[in-house]
């Protein structure tokens, strides 16, 4: 439901180049907002190899310190439960082990190979990657907070807690991509494959206290699994004047929840003891979502000869089709209070110990009662049907590339009416959109040139967005659901650019742009019953960023620096919300948008001793992570708004070594998060006491130190 890249699905050796899309294009889907990336993987390989990586990482906050964690199957090291943690089995070992991590290991494997077949080139690329990690945050602040009290003049917790979070990750990985060249080279087809198996185990012990000022201790044992695979089948081919792209995919996601299991005790008697108070003080839950991808793509492009004058038109189609099945069952434990068979002190019992007793369960002591909310449940379809026509225009210095892409989407979400029995009731959302854009390119001389684009894009909310599902989440203590009435987000780019190319590999480009989002969606979390918070997406009016961005890269042989270079990317954004006449919330930025990015490196290459060396440094601004709110206020209401919740800047510096050993090892050192700064998300609650005074009050809702990393890796090339 995230639209986020992550690097590791793809083994990097085997990345042959990434493009970064920041304007739209009519060639391109129109659903995105800030761009996406287009990565190439390695087709026919220069050369037969097989090369072998093994790694271990030792982060300062996990290694050689205590690690809790509960009961493994005997598959969670490949990333999937074996079935020890399914419904029908429902174990009941709840306990917790200790033990010390000596560090995270890394293991990765390519294999390339080409064959040469009368003319007929064949290209094999296999990679496969392996990876476990532990990583622990404790005495971590986690806090929620409601209205600032200001007849006491004092800040309104909902919860104050601290919590020790021990988490276990594991990534499987492998990609397989099949090339076939013709002898001519105007025909070629690949089968490309990646696939991903993903595992999260975690321990969370929570320490605290309630709105009601009851002391309570609560803990949750979690694991997730994830499996992706992505398959594709493309053609590429070349004829006198077109050149011809075609592809057709099937993508297959799966998230399984199994056995989540939460217990609350607390201390409301003030007797020093600690008990449980209801069923409701333990459950479990089983959550399962599947979800699959089928995909069409085909695009020509015409090159038309005028004497001189060549220009291309481009047309194509694309064609998507997705369905998604989302089921959880959730259980509590019951007992009867007037009569059992329980222990007389079961309720002061440590909690571990009496719920892995077998003897402690029957039907005159503890049993499971399931809580049936089929309104939990739900399923959709997706279909996307879209086509765009192009063209490329050389008027001599000044090339044009206009087009217009049209999209028709269609949702269907199929969820129920009621709890207690499966009562489908289906919601859809449809739209019909152009999406014009055009991007000119005014070449100055061979080393500058100035760019100026425009392009219109869409933000389509997911499945999980638009449905009722109410999912717990305990890491933020409170309930995440969606809003069938979010509507689509459109958005206006408008991007002005010069590039400068001092020599090869040098590049200056300074960039102003400019985006209008009508309807942004945006993360929100409401007070309900007055210590409860929800989490969910609302739309706001609109939104306006207006920004300028600088990218550098220099080499510094200038300054007597041979095989030194240094790199920039910074970022100023001006963010804004707009909001209905007559709201009391305003001048507020669009929530995730940060006012300021730094990237900036100075790396070292030296070809002859092969040595490279890297200095990385990364900051982002403090930028909006949730949009606070109250049950029924409209933004009008000052008094009725808890404060919005800020993730916090933070300084973060990366250190890279890489030593080549003769032509088959070579050898890495990493050192990540060197400063390792807190990582803090904070609330600022602005105050207007009665005589006219103004403060603003922060509150610091989650904090936690992430640790510093340490890698040494092997790479051997056979």
């Amino acid at each position: 439901d995230a639209r986020a890249f992550s690097f590791d699905i793809i083994p990097s050796s085997q990345i042959d180049n990434l493009t970064i899309i920041k304007t739209p294009s009519s060639e391109y889907p129109a659903d995105y907002t800030g761009g996406f990336i287009l990565v190439n993987t390695k087709e026919i390989p220069e050369e037969n190899s097989f090369n072998l990586s093994v790694g271990g990482n030792w982060n300062s906050s996990s290694a050689f310190r205590n690690f809790y964690s509960a009961k493994h199957s005997a598959t969670d090291f490949l990333g999937f439960d074996n079935g020890m943690r399914s419904m029908d089995k429902m174990k009941n070992d709840w306990n917790v082990k200790r033990s010390t991590p000596i560090g995270d290991m890394k293991l990765s494997m390519g294999y390339n190979h080409k064959w040469d077949i009368r003319g007929n080139k064949i290209g094999l690329i296999a990679a496969a990657n392996y990876s476990s990690e532990q990583q622990t945050h404790e005495n971590m602040e986690n806090n929620l907070f409601g209205v600032y009290d200001l007849a006491n003049d004092r800040s309104n917790y909902l919860r104050k807690s601290t919590d020790n979070q021990y988490t276990t990750n594991v990534r499987l990985g492998a990609m397989l991509n099949i090339t076939l060249l013709s002898a001519g080279g105007n025909n070629k087809y690949q089968f490309k494959n990646i696939f991903n198996q993903i595992g999260n185990s975690r321990y969370t012990w929570r320490d605290g206290v309630s709105a009601q000022a009851n002391l309570e201790r609560s803990a949750e044992y979690y694991y997730r699994s994830r499996t992706t695979y992505n398959g594709q089948f493309t053609g590429k081919h070349t004829f006198s004047n077109d050149a011809l792209d075609w592809s057709v995919g099937y993508a297959y996601a799966n998230r399984n929840l199994p056995d989540r299991r939460r217990y609350l005790t607390d201390d409301a008697l003030e007797s020093g003891v600690y008990a449980l108070s209801t069923g409701n003080d333990i459950s479990r839950e089983w959550t399962r979502l599947d979800e699959n991808i089928l995909s069409a793509n085909i695009n020509d492009a015409h090159k038309f000869n005028f004497n001189s004058w060549q220009p291309v038109l481009k047309f194509g189609a694309y064609g998507e089709y997705r369905t998604r099945k989302y089921t959880t069952h959730e259980f509590i434990y019951n007992w009867n209070a007037d009569k059992n068979n329980l222990p007389t002190n079961f309720r002061h019992m440590d909690i571990p110990t009496l719920l892995s007793d077998g003897s402690n369960y029957g039907d005159d002591k503890l049993n499971l009662l399931e809580i049936v909310r089929m309104r939990n449940n739900y399923s959709g379809h997706n279909s996307l049907a879209a086509g765009y026509l192009a063209a490329s225009l050389p008027f001599g210095k000044l090339d044009i590339n206009a087009g217009v892409r049209y999209e028709y989407n269609q949702m269907e979400l199929i969820s129920n009416t009621k709890d207690n029995e499966e009562s489908h009731f289906s919601r859809f959302y449809r739209n019909g959109d152009l999406f014009p854009s055009i991007n000119s390119t005014y070449k100055i001389d061979d080393r500058q040139q100035l760019r100026l684009s425009y392009g219109r894009s869409i933000n389509r909310p997911e499945f999980r967005e638009v449905s009722s599902s109410v999912y717990y989440d305990f890491d933020l203590a409170s309930s995440v659901q969606g809003n069938t009435e979010l509507k689509n987000c459109h958005v206006d780019n408008l991007d002005l650019r010069y590039e400068f190319y001092p020599s090869r590999g040098e590049m200056v480009t300074l960039a102003l742009f400019y985006k209008h989002f009508d309807s942004p969606i945006e993360w929100t979390y409401t007070v309900a019953g007055g210590t409860d918070l929800i989490y969910s997406y609302k739309n706001a009016l609109s939104a306006n960023n207006y920004g300028i961005e600088l990218d550098i890269r220099k080499d510094l042989s200038f300054i007597g620096l041979p095989n030194f270079s240094w790199s920039f990317n910074g970022s100023l954004i001006k963010s804004r919300v707009n909001f209905e006449k007559g709201a009391k919330e305003e001048n507020r930025p669009m929530q995730g948008q940060s006012p300021y990015l730094i990237n900036t490196g100075l790396f070292y290459n030296n070809h002859r001793h092969g040595f490279d060396m890297a200095l990385l440094y990364n900051r982002i601004g403090k930028r909006i992570i949730g949009v606070g709110r109250s049950e029924g206020s409209t933004g009008s209401e000052d008094n009725a708004r808890i404060p919005d919740s800020y993730e916090m800047p933070r300084n973060t510096i990366d250190f890279t070594a890489t030593k080549r050993i003769g032509s088959h090892l070579e050898l890495k050192l990493s050192v990540r998060d060197i400063l390792n700064e807190n990582v803090t998300y904070k609330q600022f609650a602005d105050v207007t006491y009665s005589n006219g005074n103004k403060k603003t009050i922060e509150e610091v809702t989650r904090k936690y130190k992430p640790g510093r990393n340490i890698g040494l890796t092997a790479i051997y090339k056979f």
